[in-house]
């Protein structure tokens, strides 16, 4: 199972976060992104754990607890395809007569 961990203090790298979960259980992988320009962690990361029971676990014990100041979100992470699109403006045409 794939989990999200929001709110993640941007000092803290892959090993720090694996650190917190392999407390829980077995951890395949972990990804935190960083930021393209700074190379700076984005304050949110992914961790992998093969065994869903143990995944499930973690997320009870993870979520909500303080780290550095931050209380962490944790969640089964969603597919790509269910974040949806991201931003932008429509660029249609349209009626701008009502405005």
């Amino acid at each position: 199972m794939r989990l999200f961990i929001g709110n993640l203090p941007h000092s803290y790298n892959e090993e720090k976060v694996r650190e917190i979960f392999a407390e829980h259980g077995e951890v395949s992988k972990v990804a935190v992104p960083t930021d393209r320009y700074t190379n700076a962690p984005r304050g949110f990361a992914f961790v992998d754990m093969p065994n869903d029971e143990e995944a499930k676990k973690a997320i009870s014990a993870v979520n909500g607890t303080e780290h550095d100041g931050r209380e962490l979100r944790v969640e089964e992470a969603r597919p790509p395809r269910e974040r949806g699109e991201r931003g932008g403006y429509d660029r249609g045409g349209g009626n701008r007569d009502r405005w």
